[in-house]
């Protein structure tokens, strides 16, 4: 199948190359050219544009920052370069807001669309084993299936409107932002009564919260350890703010939301915003007048 892929970041490379693996014609385009070489280098084309990587493709797939990004490149870029009948797959977190105007704007030119955020880190997404989400058209879904699931472990079915995969993926990226609030409020009190951040959090990964979240964001902050990042805490921000902004939009009330925003907005004054976002222990702690 011929594939445009566009954004090799930490995430869509590894994407991107499991599709060359897979045996597909991919061609890339990267804000940044020098993210393209390694795959030059597999096999993919490089496009000079996202308007050539979308030029002739059957199917293509973003892996794209945010809204701004998502939307001067696919809006003014992608959607028009594309034959009528093809598929754009949309990978990125964006907002409830942004996903209505991306369907209606594909349903308007004849070209079909998929909404297929993931959850998982970068290894997660090298590897091919991420749990990926899909809402979309049946007919949409069902045709770029076979790809999406040389992508992911698991391919999560949610029915045919967009809106319903990019608001189960803004739910969840909250939900982590949560853990990691509480796990950093929580290792803050027990590192004040001399019980450290790793002995605490071993013993909760391993009884009360044994899942991957607490193993990997816990490790972290067992360890003080921030980087490689997995994901920048810029980033959960930008996420913590389009779980507010879809709740809003249907009153519904979301106050630990409100203080995660809180967190992150104070990590980023702090200057770490390039960091993973399992930093936000780094606030608990001072807050609680403790070194890093």
């Amino acid at each position: 199948m011929r594939i445009g892929f566009i954004g090799l970041g930490s995430m869509g490379a590894g994407m991107a190359a499991n599709l060359i693996k897979g045996g597909h014609e991919v061609t890339v385009w990267n804000r940044s050219a020098e993210a393209a070489k390694a795959l030059e280098a597999q096999g993919a084309k490089v496009a000079a544009s996202a308007a050539e990587a979308a030029n002739g493709a059957e199917v293509v797939h973003n892996m794209l920052a945010n809204d701004a990004a998502v939307r001067e490149v696919i809006l003014g870029s992608v959607l028009p370069a594309l034959d009528r009948g093809a598929i754009h797959v949309n990978h990125a977190t964006i907002s409830v807001g942004l996903a209505e105007e991306l369907a209606e704007a594909h349903e308007a030119k004849g070209i079909g669309f998929v909404a297929a955020p993931v959850f998982g880190r970068p290894e997660v997404a090298a590897a091919g084993h991420l749990n990926m989400l899909a809402s979309g058209k049946p007919e949409h879904v069902a045709k770029v299936q076979p790809l999406l699931e040389l992508l992911a472990a698991k391919v999560w079915p949610l029915g045919d409107d967009p809106i319903r995969a990019t608001v189960v993926k803004i739910g969840g990226n909250f939900l982590i932002g949560a853990a990691i609030e509480s796990m950093a409020e929580a290792s803050a009190l027990t590192r004040a009564h001399g019980v450290e951040a790793k002995d605490f959090l071993e013993i909760m990964q391993n009884t009360l919260f044994s899942s991957p979240i607490y193993k990997v964001y816990g490790g972290m902050i067992a360890e003080n350890r921030y980087e490689p990042v997995g994901f920048k805490l810029s980033l959960g921000f930008k996420d913590v703010g389009l779980a507010r902004a879809a709740a809003e939009a249907k009153r519904v009330p979301m106050p630990v939301a409100s203080v995660l925003h809180d967190a992150l907005l104070e990590s980023l004054n702090r200057g770490d915003g390039d960091i993973d976002w399992a930093g936000l222990a780094r606030v608990a702690a001072a807050r609680a007048n403790l070194k890093d």
